[in-house]
This record gives C-alpha cells, structure tokens and sequence, in this order.
C-alpha cells in the first residue's frame, strides 16, 4: 500500500532488490507489466515495514514478504499468496478492499488532494504516459519527484498529514 505497486511487484520482492541506505527499491523489468525496469522510492513507515520484516525472518528465504509454504523442486519459500493479502486487507479494513483498490485510492488521493502533475502519479504506478514523440524525449522517471509524492502518500495513510498544504503546487 505505501509503495502505490501491484501485487505481484510486492509478492515476488526479494532482498537484493531493496536498497534501505538508499530507500529504493528496483522491481526488475521481468516482473513489471510493461516489461520495464521500475524504481520505487520508499518511504520512511515502508523502510520501517521492511527492516522490521527482515529482523523478524526466523527462516532463510530470498523473498520480503515470504509465505508460510515451501516449494517441493527447491525447498525455498513460496511469496506470500494474493489470498492471504486478500485476507489480511478485509480483516483490517472493507470488506471488499483487494490490491487494485489500493492502487486506485493512490491515484485518486494524488488526482484530487495533491498538486503533482498527472505524470508524476502516473509514473508512480508504473503506467507510461504521453504520445509516441513525447516519449521518444522524455528522459525521466521523476525519481525525487515521486519520493517526495511517496512521503505525502505515507504521511496521509499514516495520519501524518490528511491533505497536503499549497507548498505542492510548485512540485508539479
């Protein structure tokens, strides 16, 4: 939720693609939708998630968020299954909250309560935007931008912060 990425992005997450000291995270292209590389700037409450999830792993497995079964070929740990997250969510919240609602509460609170441009929340998403010539010039995936676009989202969802003040406007 506080990374704004699809369930399989987070499922399959494993610690050589985290980057704490940088706050980072680099979903390989392989994994991604659009079949390319997506960083994700990660915020200080998703930094606390992921350093509290790696000092509590009592058994060794590549994957962040592993799930209580093994792999009969390799003996490693499956991911944690979109069931269990399913499950976790209607527990803590609606009944019928799943993944893709999450994603789209982000673009909605982005669209609605901040000044971000649009391709920057976009971007966020991991959604490509803008025409063919567009894209040809465009060179950025407004890294600082979106770290600045994550906090807020973590400040909001964290009750930091319920909407952010007129200082974005010049962010956009």
């Amino acid at each position: 939720m506080l990374t704004a990425c699809r369930y399989g992005e987070a499922a399959h997450a494993t610690w050589r693609e985290i980057d704490l000291k940088g706050a980072a995270w680099v979903i390989p292209a392989a994994r991604m939708k659009m079949r390319q590389e997506h960083r994700v700037p990660l915020s200080g409450p998703a930094l606390a998630i992921l350093k509290a999830v790696r000092t509590k792993r009592t058994k060794p497995t590549d994957f962040v968020f592993a799930g209580p079964f093994v792999e009969p070929s390799d003996g490693k740990r499956k991911p944690v299954s979109d069931t269990a997250v399913r499950k976790t969510l209607r527990r803590f919240g609606p009944k019928d909250a799943d993944i893709h609602g999450l994603r789209s509460t982000f673009r909605d609170w982005a669209a609605e309560q901040t000044d971000f441009a649009e391709e920057i929340a976009e971007t966020a998403l991991a959604h490509t935007t803008g025409g063919e010539v567009e894209l040809a010039y465009k060179r950025t995936a407004f890294f600082d931008k979106r770290r600045i676009l994550m906090n807020d989202w973590a400040d909001f969802l964290t009750g930091k912060k319920a909407v952010p003040g007129p200082e974005k406007a010049a962010r956009s």
